[in-house]
């Protein structure tokens, strides 16, 4: 029980050393009373948004009594979930095993292994979860499962978590109940947080999930179908699932949104252009997403907020989504996609 107890304390005292994620504010949108926020979730120690829900699945499993000294660790994710557990089994004295596809970025590979992770192929995301399984199981380690158990390792209600976090950093804002917040899904842990805390808080928030291509939880939501699967991984790095996963909860969701993967990558290098700050895939998605919101409310003559996330940032893809000649082979061709984004506000 010591060893849990100083575990725990451990991972509280990082927390303490972490200051809270920027909210920022993009200027020179053109859009009338209508002002678009980015919660920076690329400043937390291992650089992505999902340092959060590592920290509180390490926790989670901590006081569920999953984990002792010496429990070997193993994780099914792309990339960003993997680093931020690697860290905090480091921090622990764990082992860590990551099971990823093959295609996951260098950079993020090459993290991993820097805090002392093990990263273990297979050939497409389909696979991950399975060979998970299998691995804990030969290993005698415990499969920390992100997709069973994001939406219920975090206290949705308040607690410092990413909802309660947003609302405040919103509250001296022109508009401080946003009108929309714009959330990608990889476990959907986020958007349940988030879509609860809405509810709880009883405020009048849209929150609208959205979804590239190749990923399920367009049509799942659209066709009230939770059995729909697409046969392939998303080619958005760390949100997008070929199938239904138990954290995503459609029911405290507004909407769903499906946006072209091409339209994700060139907003990421407009939004460069713009800022000089270089997103994850992700964050082009969320961008889109809050993009068509100002739009949709300067057609009729709203005004208001809205709030999405930069995920991770850009510097683990420079040889993927940031190279061109990658993007053109692996996604195709975004320049419809730019020069919409050069013409703003008539998106």
């Amino acid at each position: 029980m010591s060893w849990i107890g100083d575990a725990i304390d451990k991972i509280n005292a990082d927390y303490q050393r972490s200051s809270d994620t920027h909210l920022i504010k993009l200027e020179g949108l053109g859009f009338d009373g209508i002002d678009i926020y980015l919660k920076d979730e690329s400043t937390h120690p291992t650089g992505s948004l999902k340092h959060r829900l590592a920290r509180s699945l390490f926790l989670y499993a901590l006081c569920n009594g999953k984990i002792k000294q010496g429990t070997t660790i193993v994780e099914a994710s792309s990339g960003s979930t993997a680093v931020s557990e690697a860290y905090f089994a480091r921090m622990l004295g764990l082992p860590f095993i990551a099971v990823m596809p093959s295609s996951t970025a260098q950079s993020k590979i090459r993290q991993i292994e820097l805090y002392g992770g093990q990263c273990h192929f297979v050939s497409c995301a389909t696979l991950m979860h399975e060979e998970a399984i299998r691995v804990a199981q030969q290993t005698g380690g415990y499969f920390m499962d992100q997709f069973l158990y994001a939406e219920r390792a975090t206290d949705w209600r308040g607690s410092n978590n990413i909802a309660e976090s947003m609302f405040g950093q919103m509250a001296l804002e022109p508009h401080p109940v946003p009108h929309t917040v714009i959330m990608g899904a990889g476990t959907g842990g986020t958007s349940a947080t988030i879509g609860r805390f809405i509810r709880y808080k009883g405020l009048n928030t849209r929150l609208v999930v959205v979804d590239p291509e190749y990923s399920a939880f367009y049509d799942i939501y659209h066709l009230k179908n939770n059995e729909i699967q697409t046969g392939r991984g998303s080619r958005i790095e760390g949100i997008g699932r070929p199938k239904l996963e138990a954290s995503f909860l459609p029911d405290v969701i507004s909407d769903v949104w499906r946006v072209p993967d091409a339209a994700s990558v060139a907003t990421i290098h407009w939004l460069y252009q713009l800022t000089g700050r270089k997103a994850g895939p992700s964050t082009g998605t969320n961008l889109w997403g809050a993009l068509n919101v100002a739009q949709s409310m300067q057609s009729k003559g709203e005004k208001g907020s809205i709030v999405t996330l930069m995920c991770d940032g850009g510097e683990r893809y420079s040889q993927t989504y940031f190279d061109l000649d990658w993007v053109a082979k692996e996604i195709g061709p975004i320049e419809e996609y730019l020069n919409l984004l050069y013409d703003l506000p008539s998106l």
